[in-house]
């Protein structure tokens, strides 16, 4: 990392792919900044007025005073160029050249997994978040990335926080502020505990609402996979879904009610197979294609179990010592398939019953 990294990436008219294209023909920011702006204009075509400020070093005393405010801060700046910079993070077409990091930098080159959603969870939201992120306790090196907003984001950090796994939040401000300012308590946890926060943004940048969309490209660059939890018909956890399908990364999402507006988003993803429908970790570790630490024929201490609600309590009473069909159940109960489908996997999460071949359901314990 060295100061014409930070100065490469405040060159004004130049942007994120800007900067790309630039490294892509010269290699480093250093050979950038060697370059004649004839050189510059020529080989990259770049705007005479952006070449010259390049070839003039215009963006260095900014790029001074962001090293200092870093410092004062205990930020560290991480290039594209260093080898610490996260591999999958580097694979996508608009990364950003330099990252921002408070925390622990290695945890952005481990197994990193997106979880993201709507702000208004819903108590449904809210457990599969719970049960989703305990269940990746038994994946080595795993490490769960959001954005730390309201709602499913910080549900998920705190999920991964009670259960010791690392968790990086991507901010769409600069450091070492947290945004929203109720979740700073939080973002000291995700720090004190081996996790991160990271930003593009340098210290003088202005708010602007494209913060937020260009920080879902990070969230979804970063990671192996993507979960969408919960999501309305619009939102940005729907936007951080179509960054992962154009990276070429596995998108995933939980199956809602049919009726419910919080699932109309997540259910629509997996209508239009943009997502693979997932049940449990074991099913997000199978589609990225991750070992578990410890064989699933292995005894392991049982998880809390979470509270039934009355209308899963009602279904797990209708299963005896036999295991029952879909159909019979869907007879038994009175639902249809939609609403008895979601209270299934409600059961499921909970380790209540399990689904055998066949569509086959029994109890668990």
């Amino acid at each position: 990392m060295a100061i014409d990294d930070i100065a490469l990436t405040l060159v004004p008219g130049l942007g994120v792919k800007g900067v790309v294209h630039l490294l892509e023909v010269f290699g480093t920011a250093q050979a950038i900044f060697a370059a004649s702006a004839d050189e510059l204009a020529g080989r990259a075509e770049l705007r005479p007025d952006v070449a010259r400020s390049i070839a003039a070093r215009k963006s260095h005393p900014e790029a001074e005073r962001e090293l200092r405010h870093c410092r004062r801060h205990g930020i560290t700046p991480l290039a594209s160029t260093d080898d610490a910079y996260p591999a999958l993070l580097r694979e996508i077409p608009d990364y950003p050249h330099v990252l921002y990091i408070k925390g622990n930098a290695e945890v952005l080159s481990q197994r990193c997994l997106s979880m993201v959603g709507t702000r208004r969870i819903s108590t449904y939201g809210q457990r599969l978040c719970d049960e989703l992120v305990r269940g990746l306790t038994r994946i080595p090196q795993v490490v769960v990335v959001s954005g730390l907003a309201f709602g499913v984001d910080v549900a998920c950090h705190r999920a991964a926080l009670a259960a010791g796994i690392p968790t990086v939040g991507v901010l769409a401000n600069p450091l070492p502020d947290v945004t929203p300012a109720q979740h700073t308590s939080v973002a000291l946890d995700m720090i004190e505990r081996g996790g991160a926060l990271i930003s593009e943004l340098h210290s003088q940048s202005k708010q602007r609402g494209t913060f937020y969309l260009a920080r879902n490209r990070i969230i979804a660059g970063l990671s192996a996979g993507t979960v969408v939890i919960e999501s309305p018909a619009s939102g940005g956890s729907l936007a951080t879904a179509h960054y992962a399908d154009g990276y070429d990364r596995t998108v995933m999402a939980p199956p809602g009610r049919t009726t419910d507006a919080n699932s109309f988003g997540t259910n629509s993803l997996i209508r239009n197979r943009k997502a693979l429908l997932i049940r449990s970790a074991d099913d997000i570790a199978e589609e990225l294609q991750w070992e578990f630490a410890l064989s699933r024929d292995e005894k392991t201490a049982p998880a809390p179990t979470p509270e039934l609600t009355a209308e899963e309590r009602e279904v797990l009473s209708l299963l005896g010592d036999e295991p029952r069909t879909l159909a019979e159940l869907i007879a038994a109960s009175g639902r249809d398939y939609a609403a008895l489908s979601v209270l299934l996997m409600g059961l499921e999460l909970s380790q209540a019953v399990r689904q055998l071949p066949g569509n086959r359901y029994e109890r668990f314990r």
